[in-house]
């Protein structure tokens, strides 16, 4: 599950029950066109699910998972490193 949700406000709270207000502003929201970033659990989701055809979602990955979840292991520095004169003799 992705740590955090990006959420952009893509129509206006005019005309919108006083709840629906409410809840874009909870989420940090104040106008059309603005992202948060906010925590990915099931208390937001649920505010998001309640405004979804106001706002836009996008799911931004762990940090230290990889895309494709493959683990890869890079090589250490000392291996990359060009011999110097005293390791040549």
């Amino acid at each position: 599950m992705p740590a955090r949700l990006r959420v952009t406000q893509t129509k206006s709270t005019i005309s919108q029950i006083a709840r629906n207000r409410a809840t874009i502003r909870a989420l940090g929201l104040h106008r059309i066109g603005d992202t948060v970033e906010v925590p990915d659990n099931p208390a937001t989701r649920g505010m998001v699910r309640q405004v979804r055809f106001m706002v836009s979602v996008e799911e931004i990955p762990a940090e230290g998972a990889s895309a494709a979840g493959a683990h890869h292991r890079s090589a250490s520095p000392a291996a990359d490193a060009p011999a110097t004169s005293e390791e040549k003799a």
